[in-house]
């Protein structure tokens, strides 16, 4: 009788070849619930996650939220003006304190309005007078670890892991004239789309489908021959393709004299494990932060922005609305591509083919995979 891997011995064995020989992940790697824990474990409540760019909480009291592993967070910035992250969970009887994105002057829940400053610490608790055991200056919304990165709100929710400046420092020096930093996000958005986190994390990785899936958008102006896929690092993978003309965005701005030949033309592809997708130009850059909604439903933030030079061309507005209305219409591309691969993975007959050279990035997100699940 045939033993059957479990999904995270198929994981190891997919990643125990030379790239040359290496296949598609499994299956059961996107559609099995009992991976999905394992990732929630081991990687999201493990890793950095990204919540956002920091300039999109530019004052005192502006704040967001989101999910890590189950575990309801919040990002704010403080009234010292530093951003902070916090357990968005009332410590009265549990309930779930702000929604959303907004601004707010203290953390008030919407249950019996026990009420929280700023850096977490519960300023009043409505007729809790009499209880003689109550002590507000002991209670406090516990913290999570938050860094901005390069612009980027990094927050894990694990003590030990390693700041995003050590292990992110390769990227830096991998493309030192093109600062994250100055950079200035303009648009953001959410969305839910009908396939695992992992399809739409490898379909950013690689250019391969370019030419097909976006044939009606941006798969002229790259070509196939010209892309490069060098190996990556244990924290990120990366490739870059050379743009033409037709997006005039992604070139470097006329007054740019920094960068030089193709660096002026270079599209880079930033997969930062386990899951902020950066497209960095030397005009704009759009990302994709994934967390995973079930095997089956990936939630995306999704925001765009512009470099400092473009932002303060006078056609800036005219260029990025270009850039915007050509992303929308990616969009539309990639979840119609990622939606009927989690579709086929679902079929009985379906099994994964041989990497192209093209997909080298895939096999090495496989093998982060594996460095982080055990077998």
């Amino acid at each position: 009788m045939t033993k059957h891997l479990s999904p995270a011995a198929e994981l190891h064995a997919n990643v125990a070849v030379p790239f040359a020989s290496a296949h598609a992940m499994p299956k059961s790697l996107y559609t099995s619930p009992e991976f999905l824990a394992q990732e929630q474990k081991h990687i999201f409540a493990h890793d950095w996650l990204c919540a956002g760019r920091a300039e999109t909480l530019p004052n005192p009291g502006d704040y967001l939220t989101m999910q890590i592993a189950d575990e309801p967070v919040l990002v704010l910035r403080d009234r010292d003006g530093d951003i902070r992250a916090m357990s968005n969970v009332c410590r009265h009887r549990m309930s779930t304190l702000l929604q959303g994105t907004g601004t707010t002057r203290a953390i008030v829940c919407p249950y019996h309005a026990w009420t929280y400053n700023l850096d977490g610490t519960l300023r009043g608790a409505p007729a809790m007078t009499l209880n003689e055991g109550f002590c507000k200056d002991q209670i406090a919304l516990p913290a999570i670890r938050c860094k901005v990165w390069q612009g980027w709100i990094m927050v894990t929710l694990n003590p030990n892991a390693v700041d995003p400046e050590i292990s992110l420092r390769a990227v830096r020096d991998l493309i030192p004239n093109l600062d994250m930093a100055t950079y200035t996000q303009t648009y953001q958005e959410s969305f839910n789309w009908s396939t695992n986190w992992k399809v739409l994390a490898e379909n950013f990785m690689e250019s391969y489908h370019l030419p097909v899936c976006h044939a009606a958008t941006i798969g002229g102006a790259s070509k196939l021959e010209e892309m490069i896929c060098p190996e990556g690092d244990a924290a990120f993978n990366y490739h870059w393709i050379l743009k033409n003309d037709s997006v005039p965005l992604a070139l470097a701005h006329p007054t740019n004299t920094q960068l030089q030949g193709d660096d002026r033309r270079k599209t880079w592809l930033l997969a930062i494990y386990p899951s902020l997708l950066i497209t960095l130009t030397p005009g704009y850059f759009w990302y994709l932060s994934l967390t995973p909604d079930g095997p089956g439903r990936v939630n995306v933030i999704f925001g765009m922005g512009m470099s400092a030079d473009w932002l303060a061309d006078p056609d800036s507005a005219a260029h990025l609305a270009a850039v915007k209305g050509l992303l929308d219409h990616v969009n539309v591309e990639d979840k119609g591509c990622t939606e009927k691969v989690y579709k086929g993975l679902l079929a009985g007959m379906a099994e994964p083919g041989p990497l192209s050279h093209l997909e080298r990035p895939n096999f090495e997100f496989a093998q982060y995979l594996a460095s982080r699940i055990p077998a």
